[in-house]
């Protein structure tokens, strides 16, 4: 999440066709290739013009959004936001021979905080149900360093608050609709069999 303009859709860690039964190709496609390149596509048009940004970080356009000009802060919100929340899902996504589950001290930690790593499953399929509309729920470290499990609208990020994200589900239709048509928790049950952390 390092890199600044001009930002690049970084290719999938895997073939398209990967995460299947659970992710169909298409989706992937369309998800990667249309929805995220739109953002990537955005985001460098708009910063392009303000050459005081271009040494940005993803991370600081989001947490220093207020810092940036005011006729700008919405749309960079909503782009870079949108770039960062899909290059970090993808991310955490694997096919079942590469997957990597939580073990050792973060094992520990979700088991502290949730009660196991079920009961982490149990809380955060909740909270990603609880989304209304279009957004994400995020598994992320907060200002004291403790596990917490939050919901966003859109294509807002934690990081605009002081936290810091681990992982991320997308509960914006395009990324389900095709398989799952409006069944939000089918995809979200397929999305954990693709988890990888």
């Amino acid at each position: 999440m390092k890199q600044h303009y001009p930002f690049v859709n970084p290719p999938l860690p895997y073939a398209y066709d990967a995460l299947e039964p659970f992710i169909d190709e298409e989706t992937m496609r369309l998800h990667h290739d249309a929805h995220l390149q739109t953002y990537v596509d955005h985001l460098n048009i708009i910063i392009k013009q303000y050459p005081a940004l271009h040494n940005w970080t993803l991370e600081q356009l989001i947490k220093w959004n207020d810092n940036l000009p005011v006729e700008i802060q919405d749309s960079v919100r909503n782009n870079a936001g949108g770039v960062y929340n899909h290059i970090l899902y993808f991310s955490r996504l694997a096919p079942p021979e590469t997957a990597v589950w939580p073990s050792g001290e973060f094992l520990l930690l979700l088991e502290r905080r949730f009660g196991g790593f079920q009961q982490f499953k149990e809380a955060f399929k909740k909270a990603a149900m609880s989304v209304f509309g279009s957004g994400y729920a995020f598994l992320v470290a907060n200002r004291d360093g403790l596990l917490e499990i939050v919901t966003t609208a859109n294509q807002d990020n934690p990081l605009e608050i002081g936290y810091y994200p681990i992982l991320v589900l997308d509960v914006w239709e395009h990324a389900y609709y095709l398989k799952h048509h409006n069944k939000r928790d089918g995809y979200i049950d397929d999305w954990f069999n693709r988890l990888s952390f």
